[in-house]
């Protein structure tokens, strides 16, 4: 299966037992600081913080040399500065990081159609039906990565399983630039004596309450009845995570996934008090997510909002919609709304819009707002101008002037942080 070598990785040597897999999970490694690295190689081997250098905004990711002092994505970069006070601060160039995902994916779909892309940095490959081309899966990994370095320049790790949910863990475990293989047959070893908290799916919360209930390997999970858990976690969360302990994830690679949100938020220079000025904000943000639902030709179903405050207290409200939208007219309202639930007890350092449930455009045959096929004339001619000129080349009149009268607000909101 896979051995220590002395740097936490687990990895498995070459031609180890592939047997009874066919999933690969492959995760680019830093991924935004690789790239900054591929750009200019006078930052290997350095510790680099991507960010806005002001020290209000957030991290976006970090390089491994980074990483050893303790900064992590999200992370306020005034917290990763004082963690890393000799760490670069690098301003992400994210239409740079879009283009090399983009050859990444197109790397991935050589070697097999059934990629299933979960983020910029990382998908799941269904290789079971091209051995007769590649060779076995384990073969197959490392084919990909190399040729992710020869071509693309930057590393990444993968796991080889079984299944979705042992492949992540496992290209997790062998990171950075590593290999894990798990045959089938091994699976429940694998599985047995890792953290509940390695988990797909578990996030702090879920992991604090059971292991308040001694429940702290994934073997516990699989030993403690359903009723225990179901009582702990809900029932859909219960039996999920044992299937997931047994081993059991029938999920297939879907090569027509549609994202489950867009989101774009932004931390403000300064804190912000003006609920005017957080309002047009929101609007500003909704447009900008609008945007993307319709490049991608989805709707949604939902809308969210993310409020954090000065103290760094965070609070989101959400609300499903009555018939799904792709307008940044009809997002920015709905967000509008939720903001007026909020109790703005103090300033407002970062806001943020998301757009959920999302659905192929078009299945549904509700109309419920008249004004709808004006408005999508309107974003239609958006969408035609930024597609010529670029983003921020039409915007909304009042928005004119916003930069000089109000220079605490970023000029450009900001897609959320590198998932790696």
């Amino acid at each position: 299966m896979g051995r220590a070598d002395g740097t936490g990785r687990l990895v498995s040597a070459d031609g180890a037992d592939d047997s009874g897999t066919g999933i690969l999970h492959v995760d680019m490694d830093a991924f935004y600081a690789a790239v900054e690295v591929l750009d200019d190689p006078t930052l290997a081997g350095k510790p680099i913080i991507i960010g806005a250098p002001d020290g209000r905004s957030v991290v976006s990711s970090a390089s491994y040399e980074a990483r050893r002092y303790g900064v992590r994505s999200a992370m306020p970069v005034s917290q990763a500065i004082r963690l890393c006070p000799h760490a670069l601060i690098v301003p992400p160039h994210f239409d740079r990081y879009r283009a090399v995902s983009v050859q990444v994916m197109e790397i991935f779909r050589s070697f097999t159609p059934l990629v299933e892309q979960l983020s910029i940095d990382e998908a799941f490959l269904d290789v079971r039906g091209a051995r007769r081309l590649w060779g076995s899966p384990g073969r197959i990994a490392q084919l990909i990565r190399a040729r992710v370095k020869d071509e693309a320049g930057i590393t990444c790790s993968v796991g080889v399983a079984a299944t979705k949910h042992v492949a992540k863990m496992a290209s997790t475990i062998s990171k950075p630039d590593g290999m894990l293989v798990v045959p089938g047959h091994r699976t429940l070893e694998f599985l047995g004596a890792r953290p509940v908290r390695a988990m797909w799916g578990v996030g702090p919360k879920a992991a604090e309450v059971l292991e308040g209930r001694g429940i702290r390997t994934i073997a516990d999970l699989r030993d403690t009845p359903l009723p225990v858990l179901a009582r702990a976690l809900g029932q859909a969360s219960a039996h999920r995570l044992h299937a997931l302990a047994r081993g059991e994830d029938a999920r297939e690679v879907e090569t027509t996934r549609v994202e489950k949100s867009i989101s774009h938020e932004e931390t403000f220079h300064t804190d912000v008090s003006d609920v005017e000025l957080l309002r047009a904000e929101l609007l500003r943000l909704a447009d900008r997510v609008a945007v993307r639902l319709r490049r991608g030709g989805v709707e949604a179903g939902g809308v969210a909002i993310k409020v954090r405050f000065a103290d760094f207290a965070t609070i989101t409200r959400s609300q499903a919609l009555a018939e799904p939208t792709a307008l940044g007219q009809r997002i920015g309202e709905v967000a509008r709304e939720l903001l007026g639930s909020v109790e703005l007890r103090q300033a407002v350092r970062l806001i943020g819009v998301r757009a959920e449930r999302l659905r192929e455009a078009g299945s549904s045959a509700l109309a419920l707002w008249d004004e709808d096929a004006d408005w999508k004339r309107v974003e239609g001619t958006l969408d035609d101008a930024v597609s010529r000129f670029g983003d921020g080349a039409v915007t909304r009149a009042a928005f004119l002037g916003r930069a000089e009268r109000h220079p605490e607000v970023p000029r450009t909101p900001r897609p959320p942080e590198d998932s790696d």
